[in-house]
């Protein structure tokens, strides 16, 4: 199952885990109330997976594509690193299903906190739109996932402050709902 938790305010490497100590974990529930959604799946059958199927059929993801994380892989690897890991909100939902490796999510909790979420094989997350987040790889510094999106893919992030946004109103208005 996927490991979440509060993170500490350390400005040191973002690969690492930056667990606060306390430790204060965050169960799917927290999630959740958060619009994060989580699924576990079986990566070795992603192409023929009817679990995968369900799921992008009914959230109507039609769009997909696999995007390998690495420096051997990713042109400006350095760059786009530090692309991810600015704070920033999409217009639409995000969607990634991890096939190999580990990195992670953060996001932004009702009071502005951040939560780590740890992804590795086998899990498929659903962050909502207007949702602050960042992504950042772990010490393997390798992932391979899925993007999936429902209708054309849409890459624009757009960095905080981007409170302007209708999806940020209504993800605020989401959150109130959830309280």
């Amino acid at each position: 199952m996927v490991q979440a938790w509060y993170m500490d305010d350390s400005d040191d490497d973002p690969r690492r885990p930056h667990r606060a100590e306390p430790d204060r974990p965050v169960d799917l529930e927290q999630l959740r109330r958060l619009g994060v959604l989580y699924w576990k799946l079986d990566a070795d059958k992603f192409e023929s997976d009817p679990e995968l199927e369900k799921i992008r059929r009914e959230r109507s993801y039609s769009w997909m594509d696999i995007i390998t994380i690495s420096r051997d892989t990713l042109p400006n690897y350095e760059e786009k690193i530090k692309t991810f890991y600015e704070e920033h909100l999409h217009l639409d939902e995000e969607i990634r299903y991890v096939l190999e490796g580990s990195g992670y999510f953060d996001v932004r909790d009702a009071e502005d906190k951040w939560i780590r979420i740890f992804m590795e094989k086998g899990d498929l997350i659903t962050l909502p739109a207007g949702i602050y987040h960042r992504f950042t790889l772990d010490e393997q510094n390798y992932v391979k996932a899925m993007r999936l999106f429902a209708g054309e893919p849409k890459w624009t992030a757009y960095n905080r402050p981007a409170d302007h946004f209708e999806a940020r109103g209504r993800y605020l208005a989401f959150l109130l709902q959830t309280a």
